[in-house]
């Protein structure tokens, strides 16, 4: 199959990784305080949420049939208003216990969904769609009105301030789940099974199982994605999470998935949700005024409607790009990025005042070895090459191991060097995040001094 080289282009994710990086350079000059250690951490707490929930609903539309769980909000939902009653009750206290109730509520609804769905042989949307009017109806009635408290160990979970956190452990963990799990026979007949789930059955590959698993991770993602909307709030509310079906799946096309099963990645996922945030955080820049609401459901439905027809054009591509490569892609567009957030946080003030014109005799001498001189340099330029040094490093140890990579990966399959590829750019993503939290303190031990 093309696809399964490592060289082959993806043309799917040109549109989400375009986006990305348009809105993000967008975001960094309309507000620079985003590439700060504190606007970096509320962008995870708030965004991760939605990854998880875009993962969730990936799973079971991989499977084919158009499944669609459009029940995925309510159910984030309905998992948090009952864990903030029984932590009332005082039978939810410790992490432990917490996760597993979360994940096992999520996988039983799923399994449920999954049974009516083979064995009922329901229309998987008619069972969505009757599970997210069910589970709304439920929600309101186990918590009238948003309350409660979430439990303790989580107080410090959606403060926000800070890069490294629990939150970015649980969206790291998951995401590692996620491409460990594609590297599996089961992932295989995943998608062969959503791309044509006749041919899937006359190959032998088992369609109820298959489709039955997918629904358990679904349900999987659908519990971690609400303790980290529980951690954002930090209470528990019955309407909130229903946003989250509408955003969800609006992340989940933005990401390159094919709502008819057989297509999708954790990488497009993620990018499409990013890109939502990243169209709130833009539009909340500008004042709209009592419409700001309605201008940033437009912005989702245009980009949305937009998405859709460049699928449309991804035949035309692939005629004229043969090999795009979506990493080389990703880091051609981030280093280009970093210029512009460079430009965006730098403080040209510190700087200084430009000297003053003093008038005098011409000296040919002075003017052709001054430039060549070496002179002391001042404390605010000498703070400015230690801050700027880890981020062309890393910029040009980015670049090496891109394009490294992408001589290696158009030798090998993407089954083999697939996750490999994924531990670097975690890895370097990682590196950069260290790299701004410590010039962040730094600069506030600086201050305090």
């Amino acid at each position: 199959m093309a696809e399964a080289q490592g060289g082959r282009s993806n043309p799917f994710l040109l549109m989400p990784i375009t986006l990305f990086f348009a809105l993000l350079s967008v975001a960094v000059l309309r507000a620079p305080s985003l590439m700060s250690a504190s606007g970096i951490g509320a962008a995870i707490i708030v965004v991760t949420p939605l990854i998880l929930a875009t993962y969730a609903l990936m799973a079971s539309t991989i499977a084919g049939r158009g499944t669609i769980d459009l029940s995925v909000g309510p159910l984030i939902g309905f998992i948090n208003v009952t864990m903030i009653q029984l932590h009332a009750a005082g039978l939810l206290e410790s992490p432990i216990p917490v996760f597993l109730y979360c994940m096992g509520v999520g996988a039983a609804y799923q399994l449920i969904f999954s049974l009516i769905v083979i064995y009922v042989r329901v229309q998987p949307i008619i069972v969505s769609l009757s599970g997210y009017l069910a589970l709304t109806g439920i929600n309101l009635v186990i918590l009238p009105r948003p309350g409660g408290t979430a439990p303790a160990f989580m107080e410090e979970w959606g403060f926000g301030i800070e890069i490294f956190s629990p939150i970015l452990v649980i969206l790291l963990l998951a995401t590692t789940a996620w491409l460990l799990f594609t590297a599996t026979a089961f992932y295989t007949h995943l998608r062969l099974m959503g791309s044509d789930e006749r041919a899937a059955y006359t190959s032998g590959v088992p369609i109820t199982i298959v489709r039955i698993g997918a629904h358990l991770i679904s349900g999987c993602f659908a519990g971690l994605a609400s303790i980290c909307f529980t951690a954002l709030i930090s209470s528990g509310d019955p309407s909130q999470g229903t946003t989250y079906t509408l955003i969800a799946v609006t992340a989940l096309v933005l990401g390159g998935a094919s709502l008819g099963g057989g297509r999708g990645g954790v990488f497009g996922s993620a990018l499409g949700a990013l890109n939502l945030y990243l169209i709130t955080y833009v539009l909340s820049s500008f004042n709209f005024g009592s419409v700001q609401s309605f201008v940033t459901n437009l912005a989702y439905g245009v980009i949305l409607v937009i998405s859709l027809l460049m699928t449309l054009l991804i035949p035309v591509i692939q005629r004229y790009i043969r090999n795009f490569s979506p990493l080389l892609y990703f880091v051609a567009l981030s280093v280009v990025v970093l210029g512009i957030i460079l430009h965006a946080t730098f403080d040209y003030g510190s700087l200084g005042a430009v000297g003053v014109y003093v008038p005098g005799p011409f000296s040919l001498q002075a003017a052709l070895t001054a430039p060549l001189e070496t002179a002391s340099l001042t404390t605010e330029t000498e703070a400015l090459r230690l801050a700027a040094a880890p981020l062309v490093f890393s910029s040009i140890i980015l670049i090496i191991v891109a394009v490294f990579l992408r001589l290696a990966i158009g030798q090998s399959s993407r089954r083999t060097i697939g996750p490999a590829v994924a531990v670097v750019v975690a890895a370097l993503a990682l590196a950069g995040a260290y790299v701004i939290a410590e010039g962040a303190n730094t600069t506030q031990t600086e201050v305090i001094k």
